[in-house]
């Protein structure tokens, strides 16, 4: 079963906070900048550092082949997607900012 799009637009990696890469038929999110897996057990992404698996080099260029092939979202894009009018949003535009204001002025 797929990850709900805005989960996988706020997830990132635990270790480095940069974004994962989600290949749905192997049900695992993969960090190529640390050579890290995760797994996603019964849609529940398992982000623990302890947990994290490392990824040899054939299964990383592996990996790397396949998500350039296309198809492979990439994780953590909350707030870094273009706007209507192009360009990235503006941080007011940006989903909870009119709450993190209302509590910072409370």
């Amino acid at each position: 079963m797929p990850l709900d799009q805005l989960l996988i637009d706020v997830l990132a990696c635990p270790i480095d906070k940069g974004p994962l890469m989600w290949f749905e038929e192997e049900q695992l999110l993969y960090n190529p900048r640390l050579k890290k897996a995760y797994e996603v057990r019964e849609d529940i992404p398992i982000l623990l550092v302890d947990e994290a698996r490392d990824v040899g080099q054939a299964e990383h260029d592996r990996l790397m082949a396949e998500a350039e092939k296309g198809g492979v979202p990439e994780t953590g894009l909350a707030g870094h997607r273009p706007s209507e009018e192009g360009g990235l949003p503006e941080p007011e535009d940006l989903p909870g900012q009119e709450q993190a204001e209302r509590e910072a002025g409370s």
